[in-house]
């Protein structure tokens, strides 16, 4: 099953926040690749969270709860949101150097692409994230 990696500003809105409401519509994007990796994804689809900031850490899963459909509070068909549903924190999250230090995760978008806001994870990088994360 495919799976992603969001990031959030946790000041904005955290992975507690997520975990508190269930289920949020994740929205705000703006970059077209990532609006691009926003429209692949489908019902079902497993979610990282990862918090940007001070953090720089990967802390939690999620499911894509929907597909992308467009954002109903925009005229913009290409501004696409989907709905995000809480599963758990991760054991121990995996921060930024970890990712860029280990020989798997550093061809990842997330290592390669810092200003990116969603991006895919292939299954090696998903796994291999969660291994890190004693998942």
């Amino acid at each position: 099953m495919p799976a992603f990696l969001v990031k959030t500003e946790p000041s904005t809105y955290a992975f507690a926040d997520l975990q508190r409401d269930k289920r949020t519509t994740w929205d705000g994007v703006s970059n077209p690749v990532a609006l691009r990796n926003i429209g692949t994804i489908r019902k079902g689809d497993t979610v990282v969270v990862y918090h940007t900031g001070d953090e720089k850490q990967a802390v939690g899963l999620a499911v894509a709860a929907s597909a992308a459909y467009e954002d109903p509070k925009l005229n913009d068909p290409q501004r696409v949101v989907f709905d995000l549903e809480a599963k758990r924190a991760l054991p121990t999250p995996v921060t930024l150097a970890q990712v860029k230090a280990d020989a798997v995760l550093k061809t990842s978008d997330l290592a390669r692409l810092p200003r990116l806001s969603v991006m895919p994870l292939s299954d090696a990088q998903f796994q291999r994230l969660l291994k890190l994360a004693g998942a």
